[in-house]
Parts: structure tokens; sequence; C-alpha cells
């Protein structure tokens, strides 16, 4: 099979790639590769007049006009590589709005897509519009949006959520809904929201490449080691607030037991390397399921502060904890912190059945066998 996956988050499509190469198909990567993470595409888009004195010209023209001179660049550079994104089998759209376009220009690059090739899957793995309308009609689920509706966030920062809300991006849901061969979800974040949608087709889980990220035994020899690594951009969304303020006091807690590894926006290589050392990670609050940067440090045998609600709890029939559930709770969050550096045994063990559920759940030559599946019968 001939696959073209279309964008990058967090290395989902990446990991996925090298799981259907293991399967033999050919696979190609197309899209920009995830800001400072830098990811590796097959066929790279950048994203031109987007910082400094050309992007405020750009914000004058678009209000003016309405013009995005960033779409019809990043449109140009896709028509460079039409004729290699044209002959697929199947092509997966990693989000609705995958080219960071404006709708017109995203409809174009999409059309190509899919008079050029056999199939076109969408998968919903981050912000998009039924993602989103199901997480403001209903307060009570746990995500970002609750962030801004309690005022916590401002309208600006929560710009690239807010947008699919608009008539535009209903427009291109719409385009993209109707056309496409079915929805994937990645995780159950994505798939409670989607239950009983016609079109979806069910959540297959994110593919991690164990063969890459090897186990190692946690040992703790002298202090324990937490890790927190913050994307400027998602501070609030990610609920790095509520972290940085239980390390403090955890840091006056404990002192000399621990040391805190605190690093700012970094590309993926230095990611994974620095936290080779810790013990203990600190990933995201607003979720039911694992990021992608929990799962990989996982799979490495880490401690990891993530969401691991009830729900996902319940879908992978789990009798032990594989990871920490975290929430915005300072007290519990450096309570649970306190528990663990305690009872530095229990680390250990928490750390051993992370390892052990990627392994079952998230193999990457597994999922991508799912994929394949679902592809071919629908």
């Amino acid at each position: 099979m001939k696959v073209l996956l279309v964008g990058e988050y967090s290395h989902l499509h990446n990991s996925l790639k090298d799981g259907l190469q293991q399967l033999g198909h050919d696979v190609f990567i197309i899209g920009q590769n995830d800001g400072f993470k830098n990811f590796p595409v097959d066929y790279s888009i950048q994203k031109k007049w987007d910082s400094g004195l050309l992007k405020k010209i750009k914000i004058g023209i678009f209000k003016i006009s309405g013009f995005d001179i960033s779409s019809y660049l990043t449109y140009r550079q896709f028509l460079k590589f039409e004729k290699q994104c044209s002959g697929f089998d199947v092509v997966q759209l990693i989000n609705e709005n995958s080219f960071h376009c404006t709708f017109n220009f995203e409809k174009k690059i999409i059309s190509s897509l899919l008079q050029n090739n056999k199939k076109l899957f969408l998968l919903s793995s981050g912000y998009d519009y039924l993602n989103v309308k199901y997480c403001f009609e209903n307060p009570d689920f746990k995500s970002v949006v609750s962030l801004y509706q309690n005022n916590q966030i401002d309208k600006k920062s929560f710009a690239n959520v807010l947008k699919f809300r608009k008539k535009a991006f209903l427009k291109l849901h719409q385009f993209i809904y109707n056309n496409c061969n079915g929805i994937i979800a990645s995780d159950l974040d994505y798939h409670l929201p989607l239950q009983g949608n016609p079109k979806y087709l069910g959540m297959i889980p994110n593919p991690i490449n164990i063969d890459k990220l090897p186990f190692q035994p946690i040992e703790i020899n002298d202090k324990i080691i937490i890790f927190h690594g913050i994307n400027n951009d998602n501070y609030l969304k990610k609920g790095n607030d509520y972290f940085e303020k239980a390390l403090e006091i955890i840091e006056k807690k404990y002192g000399s037991k621990i040391e805190v590894i605190t690093v700012r926006s970094i590309p993926y290589s230095e990611y994974i390397n620095l936290y080779n050392r810790s013990h203990i990670l600190l990933d995201q609050i607003y979720g039911y399921d694992q990021g992608y940067n929990a799962l990989e440090s996982m799979a490495k045998g880490k401690v990891v502060f993530t969401n691991a609600e009830t729900e996902f709890q319940e879908y992978y029939n789990l009798s032990e904890k594989v990871c920490i559930n975290a929430i915005p709770d300072v007290a519990y969050l450096v309570n649970e912190l306190s528990f663990l550096i305690e009872n530095p045994e229990e680390i250990i063990a928490i750390g051993k059945r992370a390892r052990a559920f990627i392994e079952k759940e998230h193999h990457y030559v597994k999922i991508a066998q799912l994929y394949i599946q679902k592809w071919s019968a629908n």
C-alpha cells in the first residue's frame, strides 16, 4: 500500500510511518515540522511571513482585504509537490487544518489530494470543529476549553482553538467530513466526543516506536530527579502553572533530596535526551488520556504526571497505575509527588508497568496494522 500522511504533531505520523514501513508499505509525510520541535518530513512546507515585520505586514493586509499571504505561499509550495502527492492508496490528514491555511487555500489543497488519490481519512488528534464544539457544549468535559470559559486564558492566547468556532472552519469541516472515507481518533480526548457520529471509525491509540526508545530501568542512587519540559506557546494549556507552583513547594520541602530539571521550547531531539536522567516527568493536566510526550516517556520507564482519568483506566482495563493522573490542584500534585519521593520503590514499580503498557497498547507496528485494517475496510 502507498500512504501519504499529511501534517505532523508530536511525532505521531513519523512513528506511524515507521510502523507502516516495517510492514512493507511505501509511506511519505508532507507538512510543516511542528515549529521548534523540528520533526522530519519528506515534503517540507515552510510557514512564510510568520514573524517580525513581515508578519505585521501580513496581518495588516489580512485586516484590510481578508487575503492571507502565508496561506497563499503554503499553497504555492504544495503545488511544487502536487505530482509527488498523487497516486496514493490512502491519504490521512492529521487534522482538519493540517496546512494551517485559511479556508479557500486549505480547500484547494485538500481538493487536489481528493482528486489525485484513492481514499482520504481524517485523524482527530488535536483541536477540530467537532471536538471544540463538544467541549464548549459540555463544560464538565475535562479539556483546555474550561480555562477559556473560566477566564483563565485570554482570547488571543486561545486563538488556535477559537478559530474552529468560526464559519470558515465550519465550512472546511463540512467539506472534509462530506468527502473523507472516515474519521479516526488518536486517544480518548478525541474518541469520547465522536462516539455515535456516523463517520467515526473508532479509536486507534497513538503509535510509539519502542525500538527508538529503549527501556531504562530506574535506578535511584542519590537524588530523585524530576523533569519539567515547557512549551512556551502552550504554557497554560498544559497546566504548567500548576506544575511550577507544586515544584516550588516540593523543592522547599525536600531540598537536596531532589533535583528539578526545567527546559523551555527546545527541539525534539534535545528534549528526549535531556529527560533521560529523570525519574519523574511532568507532562500535562487537561484531558483524559496521555499526550505524545507522556507516552514516549513512559516507554523509557519514567513515572509521568499526565492525563489518566477513570475513563482511561476503564478503557484499558487497568488495575494498577501506569502513570499518575494530573489535575489542576497544586495540593494534590504536591501530595502525589511527595508520596513518590518518600516511596522510591513505587517509582521503580510504576516505571516498569509504564513500559509494559506501551508495549502492549501502543507498539508502533501493532498500531500500524490497525490503521491498515481500518483503511482497507472503509
